[in-house]
């Protein structure tokens, strides 16, 4: 059985507290984009067993989130049988897209149809939520406001079809201490919920707010969201705290210059 997990980018994310447990709270309006890894499991009688291909993973393989969906599934479900995993990587990582969080719930959503487990997405999500902030929004994997850690989802329609997404990545690192640096936690000044009801006020109020932080250590970051902007984008950013910078367009776009050492992707929402 295969899935493809998908890319998410943010529109706004808004830093608003800093949490006793070490985290913060988010706001956010995570939308998924046709950018996929491929992920198949099959059963194994013999042993479960991780490979993968395309882009390198970093890390040891049994700290691989998908390993874990399934060790998570399996201390409720202890008669899962073996699986045998393959994971083509393509969705850049540490890139503010979301991709090992895709993964992970993709994961748990093929085992429950591989399995027969008929859990509902409910449940999944809660499963999710034990591997990572942003792993219950793949659940479903449709335009959600997040907030809390990113786990607290409300679902919002968005009228997205046929805008024309170009994403490019310059493959800058961006540590969480790096991104967090930047960052002094306020309320956001409008409601998300209104600024994304009209796209014309997208570019000066829908904010990335770890843009004010990592832009200034990082200009060519910077430069790109400039350049989709120069190019008509009606709406540009950072995805998540970086450093995948997206343009969205009504038509589609000029061919655009970047460098070749650039994870280019263009698609149709």
């Amino acid at each position: 059985m295969i899935s493809f997990p998908t890319a998410k980018i943010n529109l706004g994310l808004h830093v608003t507290a800093k949490r006793k447990d070490g985290y913060h709270d988010i706001e956010s309006c995570m939308v998924p984009i046709p950018l996929t890894d491929a992920l198949e499991m099959i059963i194994n009688t013999k042993k479960t067993s991780f490979e993968s291909t395309g882009l390198e993973i970093p890390g040891e393989t049994k700290d691989n989130l998908i390993l874990k969906a399934y060790q998570l599934l399996k201390k409720d479900f202890p008669n899962l049988p073996h699986v045998s995993i393959h994971l083509h990587k393509n969705i850049p990582m540490g890139a503010g897209l979301g991709g090992g969080s895709a993964d992970a719930a993709f994961a748990l959503k093929l085992m429950n149809n591989l399995f027969d487990l008929i859990l509902d997405d409910f449940f999944l999500e809660e499963y999710a939520a034990q591997l990572g902030s942003d792993c219950p929004f793949f659940i479903e994997n449709t335009p959600k406001i997040a907030r809390g850690r990113g786990e607290i989802l409300e679902s919002i329609e968005l009228d997205l079809a046929r805008t024309h997404l170009v994403l490019v990545n310059p493959g800058i690192h961006i540590g969480t201490k790096e991104a967090y640096a930047g960052i002094t936690p306020t309320a956001p000044k409008s409601s998300l919920e209104e600024v994304l009801k009209n796209k014309s006020r997208w570019k000066n109020e829908l904010i990335n707010d770890f843009e004010v932080g990592i832009f200034p250590n990082h200009p060519e970051i910077a430069a790109i969201k400039n350049k989709l902007y120069e190019n008509g984008a009606y709406y540009a950013a950072m995805s998540g705290s970086g450093s995948s910078v997206f343009g969205l367009f009504e038509e589609k776009p000029p061919s655009i210059e970047w460098e070749d050492r650039y994870f280019k992707f263009e698609g149709i929402l």
